[in-house]
């Protein structure tokens, strides 16, 4: 089981502070929705969780049955799904989960062709990822994220580009195979993160500019 804990984090660019002295504790299997404004830093604040982009200031401890996790270390444990994720569209469907789980391990040893069959792309098996639609980018990278061994995942405005039976398939897949992980939401939009007990505002977090 992991867990988190932010002491004074903050994240800065250049001149502009994006959120600081954030203090978090994230027990195992929480589900958390990180909330704001557009531009108010919640991809910011993943990225630095999965140690994309490091925070600026304070102090981020990770812990794995009790064993200590370093920052550079992290994204082991981590899937993430998220908008500015760009996927090898080079490859076709079975070519990119075969290379993907080379990195992860998939979730209960589920195999590939449960995965495909999960995420209703059956008939694009052979397909180049090119040639998918928003929609099909959408699910492949859900599936992604949710069908690797991780105990961390980190969800991005998971059902843009979504219909609403692509909608109600996220929340099914977080039903299926997300109970026993810890889950953080970015999102603005409640119908994504309706299943999170925790809430976390980034606006809570900006430094107030003296007028």
């Amino acid at each position: 089981m992991l867990d988190i804990r932010l002491s004074n984090a903050a994240k800065r660019f250049q001149y502009d502070w994006i959120f600081r002295d954030l203090d978090l504790h994230i027990n195992p299997t929480d589900k958390i929705a990180i909330t704001g404004s557009n531009g108010s830093g919640k991809s910011t604040f993943l990225k630095c969780l999965a140690g994309i982009n490091p925070f600026t200031e304070g102090k981020a401890e990770y812990t794995l049955q009790q064993q200590h996790i370093s920052d550079n270390e992290i994204y082991r444990h981590l899937a993430i799904s998220a908008p500015y994720m760009e996927l090898p569209e080079e490859f076709s469907l079975i070519e990119l989960l075969h290379f993907h789980f080379n990195f992860k391990k998939p979730y209960q040893g589920m195999p590939l062709v449960e995965m495909i069959k999960a995420m209703y792309l059956e008939d694009a098996k052979d397909k180049q990822v090119s040639y998918f639609s928003s929609g099909m980018k959408q699910r492949l990278k859900l599936g992604l994220c949710f069908f690797a061994e991780t105990p961390l995942l980190l969800l991005d405005e998971p059902t843009s580009n979504l219909d609403q039976r692509g909608s109600n398939w996220y929340r099914a897949l977080v039903q299926s195979y997300g109970q026993d992980r810890t889950i953080l939401v970015a999102s603005n939009d409640p119908k994504e993160y309706e299943f999170c007990s925790k809430h976390l505002s980034i606006e809570d977090y900006k430094v107030k500019k003296a007028r």
